[in-house]
């Protein structure tokens, strides 16, 4: 019988938060999909499944859920990692190349941005948008695992992930695996929803989070648990003192974070020495 974490808050505690870390993964072979807890290895198999399911509707409710600000983080994101005309970037868990698109532009004709996602699906729906910017030959596809990347060692300049981290399995792993494919001196950068930081605006957060946000899923993609599964994520994830630590022991160095909107989003950035 799985086992629902009951927190007294809607948001986990440091303890909590470290069962979402590999090391306690391994060791339990569970970890958690949404508040749930499931074995190591179904909790990528419901991922792909909850992501063919909502891939038709996913641009759409990002946009409706957030207001459009998530454009406003995204742009932020992607200034931040500094890309210049020629440079290689890979957008780990891509999805439908939000992020890969605004790269693309400032990587100029010379440069290449490969969405790498382990979702053809999600990459299916993103085409078109890449096809209407005439990038073609400057943003490719390849469906894979991030915590196997398919690029040798010291590929990219860059490398990103934006709202994807949170559904890898063995998050850590597919940290490590970006720092091993970027060149030295290559730049990550993470975008990551997290907790906002005045307690009221929490409390109406949250409040829209678990009794707006699944009703809208519903409504709008015919499916609220999916919205729900988005919800809880985002409350089990490492806080981003806690992130940049784990980033800083991976090995990058220069690993820095900026709130955005009040905590409710959070770019990491990280250098490979």
């Amino acid at each position: 019988m799985p086992q629902i974490i009951k927190p007294e808050s809607f948001w986990a505690d440091a303890q909590g938060r470290k069962k979402q870390l590999d090391e306690h993964i391994r060791t339990s072979k569970s970890a958690y999909f949404g508040f749930e807890q499931v074995g190591e290895d179904e909790k990528t198999a419901r991922t792909s499944r909850h992501f063919d399911q909502v891939a038709r509707k996913y641009d759409l409710m990002n946009t409706l859920l957030s207001f459009g600000i998530h454009y406003a983080w995204k742009r932020l994101a992607v200034r931040m990692l500094d890309l210049k005309s020629g440079d290689r970037v890979v957008d780990v868990c891509g999805g439908t190349g939000d992020l890969a698109i605004m790269a693309a532009r400032r990587v100029g004709p010379s440069g290449n941005v490969t969405i790498f996602d382990i979702n053809r699906t999600m990459m299916e729906a993103g085409r078109p948008k890449v096809n209407r910017e005439n990038f073609e030959n400057r943003v490719s596809f390849v469906q894979g695992n991030a915590e196997h990347i398919a690029f040798p060692d010291d590929h990219f300049d860059a490398a990103m992930v934006g709202f994807g981290i949170r559904n890898v399995t063995h998050m850590e792993t597919g940290f490590r695996e970006m720092h091993r494919v970027l060149k030295p001196g290559g730049k990550l950068m993470c975008l990551e929803f997290s907790k906002p930081t005045f307690p009221p605006f929490r409390w109406i957060y949250d409040l829209y989070s678990f009794h707006v946000m699944p009703v809208l899923g519903q409504l709008i993609a015919q499916n609220r648990a999916g919205y729900l599964l988005l919800t809880e994520s985002i409350r089990l994830f490492p806080m981003p003192d806690e992130l940049a630590a784990r980033l800083a022991r991976i090995g990058f160095s220069q690993v820095n974070y900026r709130r955005l909107t009040n905590g409710i989003a959070v770019i990491h950035t990280g250098i490979k020495s």
